[in-house]
């Protein structure tokens, strides 16, 4: 059952025989739990892939003439799942979305790196890291990498058609860090079994870092739900399949 931020602050007090609130900015005791479920649900996100947090991102071009082909990842993607982008040549009209395949920086490099740095079509742009990139400047993106896992080197791009790389062009999936809100009323974004997990691990650190007590059953419950949703954690019954792109889950 889902629950908002001060419901769990009321149980979590009733576990802990703390005084009743009708706001979590009623008392410091409160405050501190709210604080807890906030850290305790970033912790939880970060760490689980929810197939609920799947969504449709936008990546954001450099608008650099000196770097054509980079774009940023967003701060809140947890893990890109696909990037399609329009190849579109010069005077076309249909769209054209063509799957991009992730590589590594190694074979991103390698990849680049047979390109003769002589021809015509090929450009050197210097990445913020100070390497040397190949681009091919006459055709649309086919390849993607991430050296420092914030932004985004594609391996060519098509200045008949665009200067950089568009935004406009991406259709670009992946799983995000949902928001969290320290209000009264806010509903964190997890499936309704995960809750149960989130209170459980919120009660544990409440009773050892207010109270100094270690609380065994909580800690049990803790791990029995964190267990659980391992196994379980799709919203519908069977789960969603989808295909593998690129990285692999961690």
């Amino acid at each position: 059952m889902t629950q908002t931020v001060l419901d769990m602050v009321k149980d979590v007090l009733v576990a802990i025989d703390g005084d009743a609130v009708n706001s979590i900015s009623d008392t410091e005791e409160a405050e501190q739990i709210a604080n807890f479920i906030q850290s305790a649900y970033l912790d939880l996100v970060s760490h689980t892939v929810w197939p609920h947090t799947r969504r449709a991102v936008a990546l954001t071009p450099f608008a650099d003439s000196l770097f054509p082909t980079h774009m940023k990842l967003n701060q809140n993607v947890k893990e890109l799942i696909s990037i399609y982008y329009d190849s579109r040549k010069l005077g076309e009209t249909e769209r054209k979305y063509k799957e991009l395949k992730y590589l590594s920086p190694d074979d991103f490099l390698r990849k680049l790196n047979v390109r003769n740095s002589d021809d015509p079509s090929v450009q050197i742009v210097i990445d913020g890291s100070g390497i040397e990139l190949l681009i091919i400047n006459n055709i649309a993106p086919q390849y993607y990498t991430s050296i420092n896992d914030v932004d985004l080197v594609f391996d060519s791009y098509d200045n008949e058609v665009d200067s950089t790389l568009q935004e406009s062009k991406v259709q670009a999936q992946a799983y995000i860090i949902p928001d969290f809100n320290l209000t009264d009323d806010f509903v964190p974004d997890l499936p309704p079994d995960a809750f149960s997990l989130l209170k459980a691990e919120v009660i544990s650190r409440t009773q050892f870092r207010l109270r100094q007590i270690q609380d065994s059953k909580a800690e049990q419950e803790a791990g029995r739900q964190s267990r659980w949703l391992s196994r379980k954690s799709w919203r519908t019954a069977g789960g969603i399949t989808y295909p593998n792109y690129g990285r692999k889950a961690r």
